[in-house]
């Protein structure tokens, strides 16, 4: 079999011969040409036939050949998988790429139904449900691309720096957030419950002494909400890192990962962004802006907008007025709201030294929403059995956990952001649900 060439390679060869295969998109089906447009995974490509649409009296085996090609060309469906040889020809009179290919020999793959179930303008909904067939659209593909390229420049960051890839189990004996938010399971004689996050074997790992990891995995949130922000399954993108002197050190490293994964998208997408988005998307500038979230709040009552509940987070409508503050007046997307209140932090948030009201904490906010948290973690294990009996927890049900500090844990804080916001905000689409490769929510477990 002559090797597959893949499409977006085919500029570099000369003329000559080459074989391809992909898929169908589409066909024109002339009286004496015939056009097939095949797209394979990088790009799509001309390709062309001279029909032959009957055969003369006495016609050789070739003939025959050509007009079976005709045939099988005019029964094809969009979607069809075939393999293709022929010649390789540049032509910029030809639209698509400069060039095309002159079909020796077509071979039918795998054959499609003819009733394409969705359509261009499809409902969201319809199109999840087709999901494989969704991801066939460039614009669609193109998002895991962007998705693969972030986070190997996340990865090559982390591994610079030394720190150790983990996976962590997804299946916990108690809580890691919110008991009210988890997903419980049978698990042989007893309950077991799906993570929430990795937060507590990411600071085993300091304990272990590591010094710093990181995550990219699965996390889980029985979250009943539609919101067009959130899922009950999420890939979450997580590290830990030890020796830190407050949060300031884990912003640090955030704003350095961000950095580096968003110029490496644009370096590798940043034109296919543009034509498939209509976005043009730049790297941010170090350092992100930092705003104590009280201060935040002033800010956007200023702006004319009051978050309704004084001791809570700043709520869906308050980000998105900050971030416009943010935008309009230092010219940033990113800004790091800091300084929470323990009140609405978890018990593992270190405190202010001097006032115990405040965390050394933050949230990531990204064109008006938030997208990861991150704190300096308490690693003083007294400390840590009185702030869970401060929020309601059982010290007993987190033994495994208090035990990682009692043998002695360096100071160390990290974060956790979800990869699908990430996307959704950078490509500016409406919905983690056009980012996530299968959305999981309160309605959808299918396909």
């Amino acid at each position: 079999m002559n090797e597959r060439t893949l499409v977006k390679n085919l500029a570099a060869l000369p003329d000559g011969p080459v074989t391809i295969a992909g898929w169908v998109e589409t066909v024109r089906d002339q009286k004496k040409v015939q056009f097939v447009i095949l797209r394979d995974e990088s790009g799509a490509v001309q390709v062309v036939n001279p029909a032959t649409r009957e055969l003369d009296e006495g016609a050789d085996d070739a003939a025959s050949a050509r007009l079976a090609t005709t045939e099988a060309i005019s029964a094809l469906a969009h979607g069809s998988f075939i393999r293709v040889t022929g010649e390789l020809k540049h032509d910029e009179r030809v639209k698509l790429g400069g060039l095309e290919v002159k079909l020796a020999s077509l071979e039918v793959v795998s054959e499609a139904n003819p009733e394409t179930p969705i359509a261009s303008d499809s409902s969201l909904d319809k199109r999840m449900d087709w999901r494989f067939l969704d991801l066939r659209n460039p614009k669609q593909a193109l998002i895991f691309r962007i998705q693969t390229t972030f986070l190997h420049a996340l990865r090559g960051v982390w591994v610079e720096k030394g720190l150790i890839e983990i996976q962590t189990p997804k299946l916990m004996a108690s809580a890691s957030e919110s008991r009210a938010e988890l997903f419980e399971v049978d698990y042989f004689e007893g309950k077991a419950y799906l993570a929430q996050s990795p937060q507590f074997f990411k600071q085993m790992a300091q304990a272990a002494g590591f010094g710093g990891i990181f995550e990219v995995g699965p996390a889980f949130r029985a979250d009943p909400s539609f919101t067009s922000r959130h899922a009950t399954e999420f890939t979450s993108v997580d590290t830990e890192v030890s020796w830190i002197d407050s949060h300031e050190d884990v912003m640090a490293l955030h704003e350095e990962l961000m950095v580096a994964g968003f110029q490496a998208v644009v370096d590798a997408h940043g034109a296919a962004i543009q034509e498939h988005f209509g976005i043009e998307l730049t790297v941010p500038s170090r350092p992100f802006p930092r705003i104590p979230l009280a201060e935040a709040k002033q800010i956007v009552a200023d702006r004319g907008y009051v978050v309704p509940r004084a001791d809570a987070d700043m709520d869906p409508e308050g980000e998105r007025q900050i971030s416009t503050y943010v935008k309009e007046e230092l010219g940033h997307d990113f800004v790091f709201l800091t300084d929470y209140a323990s009140s609405i932090r978890p018990f593992y948030h270190m405190r202010h030294e001097g006032d115990p009201s405040l965390t050394n904490s933050y949230d990531l906010i990204y064109n008006g929403v938030e997208i990861s948290t991150g704190a300096q973690r308490e690693h003083r294990v007294d400390v840590l059995v009185e702030q869970a009996k401060e929020k309601g927890l059982d010290p007993e049900e987190l033994g495994f956990y208090l035990d990682f500090f009692r043998y002695g844990v360096p100071p160390h804080g990290g974060f956790g952001m979800g990869l699908a916001r990430v996307l959704m905000l950078m490509l500016g689409e409406s919905s983690i649900r056009e980012t996530t490769y299968l959305f999981r929510g309160p309605t959808r477990l299918l396909p």
